[in-house]
């Protein structure tokens, strides 16, 4: 089964959401997590998953997001994780390569939605740049499970993760000639540990990179992946749709 763990098929991001959810279906994929960002993308999420069967959502308030954030808007995501087809707190996390000077304000934030997921018995999708020791410091603390999105650590931070309970999220990065670094991580970690996402409208893979991504490119990352792995296309879909259906409840 083809899912994509981590996509953003929002009006924020696309002129025609139902147009691009269209094309996902058709292109093949069978099930879809669009992840909320923040109060209004998770909104969003929650009502698109109700209109298409194959859509579910993540609701969540990403790191980029936490300086408007404010105690309603937490309770508020808190209040959308009880719907029906919300399957995980994400997308949440910490970044510190664009600012440290709110750290404080992002790890109070983290905490807050991982109480969330912890309460709700929900996993997690976690956004991660340059904090690593800090995420897994929390994830460890609060003991969830769930996905790290758009790894671009080591084989060793990889596995670090992996013994948390944690999948590996590959997308179109992998495709890219130049990313080394994360073909290792896919060649040296079990397939049982990888998930599928593009990441749309972001990160597209090759040979379509610079244009805004639709999950429909997943039949790329899985190619790329066989590849470096030495296997077929069907066994790489097959596994990496049962590894997220033991996450989420798809």
């Amino acid at each position: 089964m083809l899912i994509d763990a981590h996509c953003h098929l929002l009006s924020s991001c696309y002129d025609n959401v139902e147009k691009e959810i269209e094309k996902a279906i058709q292109g093949g994929v069978k099930k879809l997590i669009i992840n909320g960002f923040d109060v209004e993308s998770s909104k969003e999420a929650v009502e698109l998953s109700k209109k298409y069967k194959e859509v579910y959502a993540a609701v969540g308030i990403g790191p980029e997001n936490v300086d408007t954030i404010s105690d309603v808007d937490i309770s508020t995501i808190s209040n959308l994780s009880l719907s029906k087809k919300v399957v995980a707190i994400g997308e949440i996390g910490l970044d510190y390569y664009w600012t440290k000077e709110n750290k404080d304000l992002q790890i109070k934030i983290l905490k807050s939605m991982l109480k969330i997921a912890k309460n709700r018995k929900l996993p997690v999708i976690v956004h991660n740049r340059e904090a690593t020791d800090d995420i897994y410091s929390y994830l460890k603390e609060y003991n969830v499970t769930g996905i790290m999105h758009c790894f671009s650590g080591s084989v060793e931070t990889a596995n670090r993760f992996i013994k948390l309970g944690f999948l590996i999220g590959i997308g179109g990065v992998v495709t890219f000639k130049n990313a080394k670094k994360i073909k290792d991580v896919v060649k040296n970690i079990p397939l049982r540990a990888i998930s599928l996402e593009t990441d749309s409208p972001y990160l597209t893979p090759e040979p379509y990179r610079g244009k805004k991504n639709n999950p429909d490119k997943l039949p790329f990352i899985v190619s790329e992946i066989a590849k470096l792995k030495g296997i077929t296309n069907a066994d790489v879909i097959k596994q990496t749709g049962t590894n997220v259906r033991s996450k989420f409840d798809l």
